[in-house]
């Protein structure tokens, strides 16, 4: 089994996402956390989808200055939220948060993350991708959200797991940890095959 295996190795998540963390967590994993390298979000103008997911998470990697020791692993992540050949970022405050919402609004969009697994040997980049498929929110229903939850952290504007989730989304195809932040199934068994 692949947790038993992995108690050789140290994974590194730089990240400072508590979704990630408790998402690792909860897959049983053994890792200590770094602070996430403060990387701009930029990335060439050519890139598409999950090309920009693969490309920022490659980037968190290579700004990662602590140097790895023998049996560690460094993990890196970046979530993007795509719809209509743009990325939905953070917003930057209330007014974006809500012409976020009312865009994701009885509409479908994808979710990609794109994670770096990196030794000191290899490194090795792969994206996930979900499609969400939100029903009708109104605009009381987008102003208590923001009001109560104040999504400004999250890409895209909202938090699958909290109560826009509950209550707007009406089907996902793919991962819905994907969604929170990090394909747990998929990270499991790309682990898999890094340590062998």
């Amino acid at each position: 089994m692949l947790l038993e295996r992995l108690k050789k190795y140290t994974l590194v998540l730089a990240s400072g996402s508590p979704r990630r963390k408790e998402l690792m967590e909860n897959a049983g994993f053994r890792f200590r956390t770094a602070p996430g390298p403060g990387v701009e979000e930029s990335y060439p103008e050519a890139l598409v989808g999950r090309e920009i997911a693969g490309f920022l998470a490659r980037k968190k990697s290579a700004a990662f200055d602590q140097p790895l020791k023998e049996m560690e692993i460094l993990v890196t992540a970046d979530t993007i939220v795509w719809k209509d050949s743009q990325v939905l970022h953070k917003p930057a405050g209330r007014d974006e948060a809500a012409q976020i919402l009312r865009r994701l609004s009885n509409a479908a969009h994808y979710v990609y993350t794109g994670v770096c697994l990196r030794s000191g040997e290899k490194e090795k980049t792969f994206v996930s991708a979900t499609e969400v498929l939100f029903g009708p929110v109104s605009e009381d229903e987008i102003d208590y959200y923001i009001q109560h939850y104040q999504p400004f952290d999250k890409a895209g504007g909202y938090g699958i797991q909290e109560w826009i989730g509950f209550i707007g989304v009406e089907e996902i195809r793919g991962s819905y940890f994907n969604v929170m932040g990090l394909p747990v199934h998929q990270l499991y068994r790309e682990l898999e095959s890094f340590i062998i």
